[in-house]
């Protein structure tokens, strides 16, 4: 056992991570079921989840998919999408009814399937009044589709000219900034109580170089991208500081290879079989494992106002880099899908204890 590291932690959460549809939610929605407790589902599939009903039927073929090791208390958390579609009368009846989490706003054109967005967030403020009222989170894409502003600056100017006046106007109003990628998001989550954001594994462990110096590299393409090296150390300081308004969400985004490399590459980093591994090391790299357990396991329930998990996993480091995990998995129909964190997934395994 020289050098091997152990540890206990509650059973961790996603706060974000996507499932797909079909033959593509059959082949990963286990992986999501087998390690987390609440998974928060978005809701961007063809045609949008924008009612309870369509919610209900989702969670229900997500609970179908996810198989014979799924954990015992995984819970689905549903989001609808917020766009011209929702009826608010809906909503509060599927949140009342325990069937709707939150709502989930993407601007149009920003990531994959979002199609269906809206173009300015201020324009659903009578939604938004009426989910503070209802205390049902706001979920934002925080990215400019503005051509005219850098990729590496939308996260930041979204936040300017969208986000900061609806969190000025309705400060009742729960917000989670999704997937943040630079330290503007960081910056309006540790200004305003309400407001927390998500952190992937990907933008906690990589940097623009990483995805372009030595090649493009399409199986790191995401959206937010992921930016600056400075960025993502900003990131990385405050997944892993005392701060609780940061949480986990892993974003984990499938695509077939096909659409990965391709002319037009697809938005989207499938991390969920090793996403846990991958904080893990990371936490484990800056001396900080006795924080991991605050970050994926107890922030976000407490951000959304719920129980923490009493359940627990254990998670042990090997000394040697000798494991051999899958560096990809296919569906049914023959789709292959890199997965995201094979490096650090050599070195670690976990369990569910009790």
């Amino acid at each position: 056992m020289n050098g091997v590291v152990s540890i206990e932690i509650d059973a961790p959460d996603d706060w974000h991570v996507h499932l797909r549809d079909d033959e593509m939610l059959e082949a990963v929605a286990p992986y999501t079921a087998n390690a987390f407790r609440h998974a928060l589902i978005m809701p961007n599939l063809v045609p949008p989840v924008t009612s309870t009903a369509m919610a209900a039927a989702y969670r229900d073929r997500i609970l179908a998919a996810a198989g014979p090791d799924a954990r015992a208390d995984f819970t689905p958390m549903m989001a609808l999408y917020l766009n011209d579609e929702l009826n608010t009368a809906d909503l509060l009846a599927g949140a009342e009814d325990g069937v709707v989490f939150g709502a989930k706003f993407y601007p149009a054109g920003a990531t994959t399937n979002s199609a269906a967005g809206g173009t300015s967030l201020l324009d659903y403020r009578a939604a938004l009044e009426t989910m503070a009222d209802a205390g049902i989170p706001l979920l934002v894409h925080a990215e400019s589709t503005d051509p005219d502003v850098d990729i590496f600056d939308r996260e930041a100017v979204f936040i300017e000219q969208q986000m900061l006046p609806v969190i000025e106007q309705i400060p009742e109003l729960r917000v989670t900034v999704e997937h943040i990628s630079t330290r503007a998001g960081l910056d309006v989550v540790r200004d305003h109580p309400q407001v927390g954001g998500s952190i992937t594994p990907h933008h906690l462990t990589c940097d623009r170089s990483d995805l372009l110096a030595n090649g493009m590299r399409p199986e790191l393409y995401c959206k937010p991208v992921i930016n600056s090296r400075e960025e993502r150390i900003a990131i990385a300081a405050a997944a892993t500081s005392d701060d609780s308004s940061f949480f986990f969400g892993t974003d984990s985004a499938p695509h077939p290879l096909s659409k990965k490399e391709a002319a037009k590459v697809a938005a989207g980093i499938f991390n969920a079989p090793y996403a846990i591994e991958v904080v893990a090391e990371l936490f484990h790299e800056m001396g900080a494992l006795d924080k991991l357990e605050a970050f994926v396991s107890h922030r976000g329930a407490d951000h959304y106002g719920l129980e923490r998990a009493t359940a627990k996993v254990r998670l042990i480091r090997n000394a040697d880099d000798d494991g051999e995990p899958a560096e990809s998995m296919r569906t049914a129909g023959g789709a292959e899908v890199r997965i995201f964190g094979a490096d650090a997934a050599r070195r670690w395994t976990w369990e569910s204890i009790r």
